[in-house]
């Protein structure tokens, strides 16, 4: 009757044993590390290697050592203060095009790390960082949106030899005067026929024939969510400018992004960054000249300039701009369908494709260049004190030919891989903020300030863990302490899967761990009244177990799938600190319902299962 067969004994000795594995590697310290990775012309080879440790042996910086992992350099450091102080250091090294970001290093042993057991992540508010909540201007894209359709409407009024007068755009709407009703008229209807994502209403602007045109619905959100997910394309792009490991930059809502950057003190070198602007041009290639003679002279011809490939070669590009990256509205990697060759497909808005088709008439068959410009944070040694300022940087990302007039939309091909096509659509779109953002929130956590939060929730679940132990242990005795054992394993577990998932333990996730405490404890208690209920309506001990485990299961269920449903509600609909607490309390409800009923419940028949007339401490 409460025996369990070898196969669901051995099945609970595997959970507990992977459990303990998995939970394992959080009991050592991470080392707090810089993690160097190359960019597109740089290279992580042992003189690299070499050259850092150089570069830090000159300025005295102490580190444990340096070593490459997955084609990256990680060097780890006695503490913090020394690993920023290494930062400062390699930044003004001229090391050449890498990215240095701040990081942890586990200390996992090899063996343990090669069965794929690692530390669980830390929250911001445990690790320390910068935490920013950013509102994107979503007026502002709708009213970008309207531009690209004013252009548009005065390319379809001129083709339709519609007279009309000047084109008003305002925050959501557009407003068309007209000559006569008759081209009003005219106008609603080809308008209405042409773009059905434009609402069209005939008004009259005093004695002015006029039209009302704006965005359906379905526009809107799809302009909303272009520049909200553009906005985080190119957030994301810029954070690695300030090197930072496993940053965080997520949605939240419909118009707001989270930005998390574990490790870094100077938030306001990260808001600047991230606010600011990074700009595209179409410029021609000036042919007549060589562009090596360029760089060997140092002086470029009249009216051309000396740009860099991002693979290093030089070309001469004229100084007039065709095209800034402000007019294109999408990008997207493909293949030519003549061809079969990788290739990005540009859609431009009305002005736009009016600049490209004029530039592009005269230029049939010649070269033209596509310049990404972005903001860069430089970091330089001047009298011994670090110094911060930000520069533009060119960049040549293509080259084409010309083969035809370009309008609204054009290709670009010539392209190697559809891997390069797919980040030269990348950088396209990411090249600018499609909308302004506003910082509406900014957190910064401390090192130490995480580290003591580490503290007070360890120290907080210990002092309730230490206080059930005592309760269930003097209240019902033996049967208390399997309670006691079977909590301890409940952390072990919850542990082991965080760190297996690799789900990230904030401070509300702490006391969520503490309430699956508590959880736990409760189902124990419902069994063990149950069972003293058994042995005073005269039950044997046997039956009692037996008994007061089935009759309460019911209700342990019922309980923790209530408690479920909320979690899974509170994971589905929070953002931010609630995910943080949903997560650790799922986690706990499915490890409680194993150790409180079927783990106590195996140790409970290891100590009286074979006996025929037990005498239960409980």
């Amino acid at each position: 009757m409460n025996q369990y067969p070898m196969w669901k004994n051995m099945l609970i000795i595997a959970v507990i044993v992977l459990g303990g594995l998995f939970a394992f590697p959080n009991l050592y310290k991470s080392d707090d590390a810089i993690q160097i990775s190359a960019g597109r012309q740089g290279t992580v080879d042992l003189a690299f290697v070499a050259k850092v440790e150089e570069a830090l042996k000159t300025k005295s910086i102490a580190f444990k050592r340096a070593e490459l992992e997955n084609d990256q350099l990680v060097i780890r450091f006695a503490d913090a203060d020394t690993q920023l102080k290494a930062q400062e250091v390699l930044q003004v090294a001229n090391l050449g095009d890498y990215i240095i970001a701040l990081n942890l290093a586990p200390t996992t042993p090899s063996w343990l790390a090669a069965l794929g057991a690692k530390p669980m992540s830390l929250g911001l508010d445990l690790r320390g960082g910068v935490h920013l909540l950013i509102e994107v201007d979503m007026a502002s894209a709708e009213k970008k949106a309207l531009e690209g359709y004013a252009g548009d409407l005065r390319d379809l009024f001129k083709q339709e030899k519609i007279r009309n007068k000047r084109i008003q755009i305002e925050v959501d709407k557009l407003t068309v005067g007209f000559r006569s009703v008759e081209y009003r008229d005219l106008a609603e209807s080809k308008v209405g026929r042409e773009f059905d994502q434009l609402i069209v209403k005939a008004t009259e602007e005093g004695t002015t024939p006029s039209l009302t045109v704006s965005l359906n619905e379905v526009a809107k959100r799809e302009v909303r969510s272009f520049a909200l997910q553009q906005n985080i394309i190119t957030l994301r792009n810029r954070i690695n400018e300030l090197g930072v490991a496993e940053p965080t930059v997520q949605q939240q809502g419909d118009s707001r992004i989270v930005v998390q950057l574990p490790g870094i003190r100077d938030s306001a070198s990260a808001k600047k960054l991230l606010g600011s602007t990074a700009t595209l041009e179409f410029r021609m290639v000036d042919y007549e000249h060589d562009a090596q003679d360029a760089v060997n002279s140092g002086r470029a011809p009249t009216g051309s300039k000396l740009y860099h490939h991002r693979d290093g070669r030089p070309f001469l590009l004229e100084n007039r701009v065709m095209l800034s990256g402000e007019r294109i509205i999408n990008a997207v990697s493909m293949l030519d369908q003549q061809s079969g060759s990788p290739a990005v497909s540009i859609t431009l808005d009305g002005k736009g494709a009016s600049q490209m088709s004029n530039a592009t008439a005269g230029n049939i068959g010649n070269p033209m260049a596509v310049v990404f410009i972005e903001s860069e944070i430089v970091t330089r040694e001047i009298d011994g004190e670090i110094v911060k300022t930000s520069r533009e940087k060119p960049e040549v990302i293509n080259v084409a030919t010309i083969r035809a007039q370009l309008s609204k939309k054009f290709q670009i091909t010539g392209l190697d891989s559809p891997e390069e096509a797919y980040e030269l659509a990348l950088l396209l779109r990411a090249g600018a903020l499609a909308a302004p953002i506003e910082i509406v929130e900014e957190r910064t956590v401390g090192p130490s300030l995480g580290q003591d939060n580490i503290d007070q929730g360890f120290n907080s679940v210990m002092i309730g863990f230490v206080f059930v132990l005592i309760f269930m242990a003097i209240w019902y005795r033996v049967f208390g302490l399997v309670a006691n054992l079977a909590l301890a394993l409940n952390l072990v577990l919850i542990v082991a899967l965080l760190s297996l998932l690799q789900a990230t333990l904030t401070l509300p996730g702490i006391a969520g761990i503490v309430l699956t405490v508590g959880m736990a404890v409760d189902a124990n208690v419902l069994i063990f009244e149950r069972i003293r209920e058994e042995l005073r309506a005269g039950n044997s001990p046997q039956t009692s177990i037996h008994a007061g485990y089935a009759k309460a299961f019911s209700t342990i269920a019922d309980a923790n799938i209530t408690t479920l449903i909320a979690a899974i509600v509170l994971f589905g609909f929070g953002t931010g600190a609630i995910k943080g607490f949903a997560v650790t309390l799922i986690f706990g409800i499915a490890t409680s319902m194993f150790t409180s009923i079927v783990g106590t419940r195996a140790i409970i028949n290891l100590i009286y299962g074979k006996k025929q007339k037990p005498k239960l401490s409980i």
